[in-house]
């Protein structure tokens, strides 16, 4: 049986969106048991050009609602992109799997030719669905998520594959 578009995506964006609230548990209790202030992980970057963790989880999450929203049709849900504690990003992350999951199989089998045009760096891009998926939304989606992974790792989480890949959601 053919990989359908439903299986490609919100299965996956699942897996690894509650595999990063587990890692933020893992840093908040890294700081507490560390006496670090939570603050500086949040604002932790892996170098001065690059966003802090607070903002990767933002564009991380901001890829799988838009992506299951885009290729089932529905508007994308607006987050502020003001949380600025593992709190308030868990709490992000909890939103966009509330929404992902209501996402039903039927709405994104068959977006694979369906035309997405959205506006990156200033330049309006259409993709049809499947390259959409594929070659731009999981691509970013797991730059962010890897991100977030590595500026924790970095600076002292005890985190590792297991923790970055969580627990698989396959049948």
């Amino acid at each position: 049986m053919p990989l359908s578009m439903y299986q490609a995506s919100v299965p996956v964006f699942l897996q690894m969106l509650t595999a990063l609230s587990a890692i933020l548990d893992k840093a908040a209790e890294h700081a507490r048991t560390n006496g670090t202030d939570p603050g500086e992980l949040v604002n932790a970057r892996l170098a001065p050009d690059m966003f802090p963790l607070a903002r990767q989880v933002q564009i991380a999450t901001d890829h799988a609602k838009g992506a299951a929203a885009r290729l089932s049709g529905r508007d994308v849900p607006k987050y502020e992109d003001k949380e600025s504690s593992f709190e308030e990003l868990k709490a992000r992350i909890a939103k966009t799997l509330d929404f992902v999951s209501s996402v039903e199989v039927g709405e994104i089998d068959g977006s694979e030719g369906k035309e997405i045009t959205l506006t990156t760096g200033g330049q309006q891009r259409t993709f049809d669905g499947q390259h959409y998926l594929m070659h731009f939304a999981l691509p970013n989606f797991f730059f962010h998520v890897t991100t977030a992974y590595d500026i924790l790792r970095h600076n002292g989480v005890a985190i590792g594959k297991r923790d970055f890949m969580g627990a698989s959601l396959a049948r």
